[in-house]
């Protein structure tokens, strides 16, 4: 399989037709420079824009309906936050959309167990009525969850569930900078979930016993026990993910390295024509 000739296709939604009528030219820079990044990482962590694939400036410009200038930056932005790889230097540069593999979401799941191991280490010294009423919701969030796990059939509510109980005590939590910093790395495991959780559902069982440990522990108020009990459940997250990738193979990897040795083979022959 060769790496396309073109980059990926940008599907062109709604909003962005709408963005594009209302600032076709680059004026209020920054709400054109947000709707693109919204837009782009929304088709990038649904899969739309899948591992691997190509993304050029021009393109997403002329399928938005934009100028390059917001796109550049909205690209920037997601870069910056992992979402999207480049390979080589000036002209020769490619962007890619960032490939799934095992020492990535390995590392993305321990970064998010480490910041939610704080979060409900927070939420477990809430007042007793907050307190409980953070336990209440994930209690009802893990049996539906067990519900789901013995029937093994919708994929979709299973993930929805899962993540509406790491959402819930997070979001307990009243911490503007954790709440942006989980904010804008969690949806990078939702690229990991939404194409490996079919595999993961054998499994499922026993995360549902270590959301129990988690919800124990904020309901008996103890701080240190419910960060354990959440960095336990990510560690043990990342560790069936990597079995299961390790099975299913990496997506995307293999167009970047395609991508990058044919920036080095152009290195290559730029160094002979100047050498002669």
């Amino acid at each position: 399989m060769a790496l396309p000739s073109r980059p990926t296709r940008i599907p062109a939604p709604a909003r962005a037709r709408q963005a594009a009528r209302v600032d076709p030219d680059g004026n209020g820079r920054s709400d054109s420079v947000s709707r693109t990044y919204q837009e782009l990482r929304g088709l990038i962590i649904s899969g739309q824009l899948p591992p691997g694939a190509r993304i050029a400036e021009r393109g997403v410009a002329d399928r938005l309906g934009l100028s390059r200038t917001p796109v550049r930056s909205a690209l920037h932005r997601l870069q910056q936050e992992g979402f999207i790889a480049s390979y080589g230097r000036g002209p020769d540069q490619r962007l890619v959309i960032s490939p799934l593999t095992q020492d990535d979401g390995r590392e993305i799941m321990l970064i998010v167990g480490h910041l939610e191991g704080l979060a409900a280490r927070l939420a477990a010294g809430l007042p007793r009525q907050r307190r409980q009423r953070v336990v209440t919701r994930l209690r009802g969030l893990n049996r539906a969850l067990a519900a789901e796990a013995r029937k093994r059939v919708l994929v979709t509510r299973i993930f929805d569930l899962d993540e509406a109980f790491h959402a819930t005590y997070v979001e307990a939590v009243v911490s503007p900078r954790l709440l942006t910093l989980h904010r804008a790395i969690k949806p990078q495991v939702e690229r990991y979930s939404r194409l490996y959780i079919s595999a993961m559902v054998e499994e499922l069982t026993t995360s549902v016993r270590e959301h129990e440990a988690i919800l124990r522990a904020i309901a008996g108020g103890d701080p240190a026990l419910a960060q354990h009990a959440v960095e336990t459940n990510w560690r043990n997250a990342a560790g069936r993910l990597a079995r299961v990738i390790a099975q299913l193979g990496e997506r995307g990897s293999w167009h970047a390295r395609t991508a990058e040795h044919s920036n080095h083979r152009a290195d290559r022959a730029r160094r002979r024509v100047v050498s002669r």
